[in-house]
């Protein structure tokens, strides 16, 4: 009997993290789940992914045979490389799997000399 074993615990997304010329990909199934219902947060050097799965059957008096969906709310952190255009950030679901890519900052950008003012 698997009921109750993820009582009072915050689920973990499975992912698929790679690049390609242009971005940095991040995917995962995610069925169940509305984009609205989503907190995707990116920052200089961590995205972070929050949401809350709502299981379709809410009557009492359930008995489980087998209980291996996770409903509740899960979180995913993913460690980014230094060289992307974090403002530039796009989500999408489409068929169950939200796809979210972070466009590469241009090399010319990467190797533009930051000045330093001294006094």
């Amino acid at each position: 009997n698997q009921a109750g074993i993820f009582n009072n615990t915050e689920g973990e997304l499975v992912v698929d993290v790679f690049e390609t010329n242009s971005d940095f990909v991040v995917v995962t199934a995610i069925a169940g789940v509305q984009i609205d219902n989503l907190d995707i947060a990116v920052e200089k050097d961590m995205m972070i992914i929050r949401g809350q799965r709502q299981s379709p059957y809410t009557e009492s008096g359930k008995k489980y045979f087998y209980q291996e969906c996770y409903w509740g709310p899960f979180s995913k952190k993913i460690v980014l490389p230094e060289n992307l255009d974090t403002k530039a950030t796009d989500a999408q679901i489409n068929k169950g799997i939200l796809t979210i890519k972070v466009p590469k900052l241009k090399a010319e950008v990467l190797n533009k000399k930051k000045e330093v003012k001294v006094s």
